[in-house]
């Protein structure tokens, strides 16, 4: 159960600066010349202020959980070699993937504690996020974190049909910390989560997820 309304008023992520920036010069210009360009940048403003909200998210206290890196409907749980990239190995694990609308939280978080061991950017295409190839031929952002134990989990960042912009705010060794923002992808996405070996998934097909709260693997039996 989300600890926190995902729809409730929140100030917007930083990634939504240069969007109100230029719509607020477009309204107050649109004053002066002509109303309806201040009124279709106001709407504009109001979209941008609700598709960057940012909601706080409290994880649970539990230890040794593996939480949802983003919000969004679960639309895989299966067991697949991780992405060449991320230096996995070839070994099958689960991997969860969300797939995130336009009405959904954009926010990516860091799904449990550990140090970034690293980070790949590959450029592709931005067919739907939620085909079952997206994963593959998409653009994408990957990022592998080793946890206390060694053992190693992964986030993908994937664009979708829409979105053209994946926006990651840590480096290659930065020490994170469960629950906490890393990232964002702009106007609908999806992202996959890469669980430790021998770490099965609590969630199912079509359940929604809130980010940095709803608890997806326990990583201690």
């Amino acid at each position: 159960m989300a600890l926190v309304d995902p729809w409730r008023v929140a100030p917007p992520h930083p990634a939504a600066r240069p969007f109100l920036v230029s719509a607020g010069v477009v309204f107050l210009f649109g004053l002066l010349v002509a109303h309806w360009l201040a009124w279709l940048a106001f709407l504009f403003i109001l979209l941008c202020l609700f598709f960057f909200r940012d909601p706080e998210r409290v994880p649970p206290p539990r230890r040794g959980v593996v939480l949802a890196p983003a919000d969004g409907r679960v639309v895989s749980v299966a067991a697949t070699v991780p992405l060449a990239e991320l230096g996995l190995g070839g070994a099958p694990r689960w991997r969860v993937a969300i797939f995130l609308s336009v009405l959904d939280v954009h926010v990516n978080r860091v799904p449990a504690n550990g140090t970034v061991t690293r980070i790949a950017y590959r450029h592709g295409r931005f067919r739907n996020a939620a085909d079952p190839q997206a994963t593959e031929t998409n653009e994408r952002n990957t990022i592998a974190i080793r946890l206390a134990d060694g053992r190693e989990i992964a986030v993908v960042q994937i664009a979708g049909l829409i979105a053209r912009r994946i926006v990651c705010g840590k480096r290659e060794g930065d020490a994170v910390t469960a629950g906490e923002r890393f990232g964002i992808i702009r106007f609908g996405s999806r992202t996959d989560l890469y669980l430790p070996e021998g770490v099965a998934p609590l969630v199912a097909e079509g359940q929604t997820m809130i980010g940095g709260e709803t608890v997806i693997a326990l990583l201690e039996p």
